[in-house]
């Protein structure tokens, strides 16, 4: 905690932990990204007390040029941030920077100035559908207790069949199941809620687990439990799927969260629209879901390679 302290003047440090406050309980961030926002500006405050002398105040904030900005992006490339890691400390301070200027504390114009480093493109890998069906068919095969056997095949299905994050798997309550009688109700990034439609395998995969489970958490609680009864963690079935990936002999890219790439490549190689797929998946914008587009294309290209006889 002393660290923290000499980093940055008492009411800027104020400041900083009412706005972590305010992405937690307002805008519902994911752990993982608060804590990235955490670290982003307690870099960015240290890199200033040794920039500016001594530990930055409210009033130093405001007089930020985009220089200062531009040199902290620097220093981290230096200490070996890529271009999407500057990318994501450049969001964590924007943000932080625009929450100040909500305040009325400073003028936040020096942040909208940078521009974000250029993102490499790089395209989602999903599993063709053989391996799929056969990840999502193997886990009972590889667990000594059956409701936990039952429990990762639920997970996984959801997955797959609904196109889930496993963020969003993972805290799906009772009452998210019996939001409808086809539709499960999913709470995405942001607080979003959705809509999306349950296949039968989902449904029955999911009972069969409720009817092993030894636990009944209330229905406001995480359907999915763990071992000794607490919320299931996401590492436990990303341990899973990597046992799958040596009984199946699958790649390293057959992730919990390919099996979400899967979900969207497969329905657009099946005839579905964008629009509809960025509805199930919960995206905020078509051209995140676009993506898959290029995983079609380079798919056929791929067929055409092997089976046309001028290729």
């Amino acid at each position: 905690m002393s660290d923290i302290l000499t980093i940055a003047a008492p009411d800027l440090l104020q400041h900083r932990v009412e706005w972590l406050d305010n992405l937690a309980r307002e805008r519902r961030l994911s752990a993982n990204t608060l804590e990235a926002y955490e670290r982003d500006t307690r870099q960015f405050l240290s890199f200033l007390t040794g920039h500016l002398g001594g530990p930055p105040r409210v009033a130093d904030i405001h007089t930020l040029r985009p220089a200062d900005l531009r040199a902290f992006l620097a220093v981290r490339r230096r200490h070996g941030s890529g271009a999407r890691s500057l990318g994501r400390h450049l969001a964590g301070l924007r943000s932080f920077l625009h929450y100040l200027e909500r305040q009325g504390l400073i003028n936040a114009a020096a942040a909208g100035a940078v521009r974000a480093p250029r993102q490499p493109k790089s395209l989602p890998k999903p599993l063709s559908d053989r391996q799929a069906l056969a990840v999502v068919g193997q886990d009972a095969q590889l667990q000594e207790e059956p409701w936990i056997a039952a429990r990762d095949a639920a997970v996984l299905t959801l997955l797959y069949g609904c196109g889930l994050r496993i963020s969003e798997a993972l805290a799906l309550t009772l009452r998210d199941l019996e939001a409808g009688t086809s539709g499960l109700r999913v709470t995405g990034k942001g607080g979003k809620v959705r809509i999306v439609p349950l296949l039968p395998v989902v449904v029955e995969a999911v009972a069969a687990y409720r009817k092993l489970c030894p636990y009944a958490p209330p229905p406001d609680q995480p359907l999915f439990r763990g071992a000794r009864g607490g919320p299931l963690q996401p590492a436990i079935i990303q341990r899973g799927m990597q046992k799958l990936r040596g009984a199946l002999g699958l790649p390293d890219t057959a992730t919990p969260h390919a099996l979400r790439h899967s979900f969207a490549t497969h329905l657009l190689a099946g005839g579905g629209d964008l629009r509809t797929i960025q509805e199930l998946l919960g995206h905020a914008s078509l051209s995140t879901t676009q993506v898959y587009t290029g995983v079609d294309t380079l798919r056929l290209l791929e067929v055409y390679d092997r089976a046309h006889p001028r290729a």
